[in-house]
């Protein structure tokens, strides 16, 4: 009984890796590839899940004690994923270090990016030039005004989802069909 309480985990660290599986599962939504044209490609997928722990992490800015907590776990979880990935892809242990510190710089420069944006809504101009910039990097950015009404929509229901659901682990995205619409 007491060893029971004593190596379960905190609820903190099971919602924030509830939360990191609903972005996992959000970011490989098909629609995302197919309908808004984000290219299906390691550094694609690196933005869309990127795109989604930021969406989360923005949602949990400043909510209290329990929502910080539970978003460092989101983070702490969405940065080990990133170091296994590497270590699948075959990175080097003397190389993931460097590339874990790249990774770990334009995440960050995503979050100010991203936070900029937003805070430029409802003028969508400075989230479509990010998307353009980032996720589409290059290749055909055609779909970035369906995306970036994809994350208006996911914006929007991570706001009017209740701060409890949130952090026990619950996401309540938007139909991604109608989201992409």
């Amino acid at each position: 009984m007491f060893l029971d309480r004593l190596f379960r985990p905190r609820p903190a660290q099971t919602a924030g890796r509830a939360l990191y599986a609903a972005v996992v599962a959000q970011a490989r939504e098909p629609l995302l590839y197919s309908d808004c044209g984000a290219p299906d490609t390691v550094e694609g997928r690196f933005e869309l899940y990127s795109l989604h722990v930021v969406l989360l992490l923005d949602r949990l800015k400043r909510q209290g004690a329990v929502a910080a907590e539970v978003s460092q776990v989101l983070f702490d979880t969405y940065v080990r994923s990133l170091d296994d990935a590497l270590r699948e892809m075959g990175v080097g242990d003397l190389s993931v270090g460097k590339k874990m510190r790249k990774l770990g710089e334009a995440f960050y420069g995503r979050v100010k990016s991203y936070e900029a944006a937003f805070d430029a809504l409802p003028d969508e101009t400075a989230l479509q030039a990010l998307l353009v910039r980032t996720v589409f990097d290059g290749a055909d950015a055609a779909g970035a005004p369906r995306l970036s009404a994809y994350i208006l929509a996911q914006k929007a229901a991570l706001a009017a989802a209740p701060l409890d659901a949130l952090v026990a682990g619950t996401v309540p995205w938007a139909a991604t069909a109608g989201a992409v619409a």
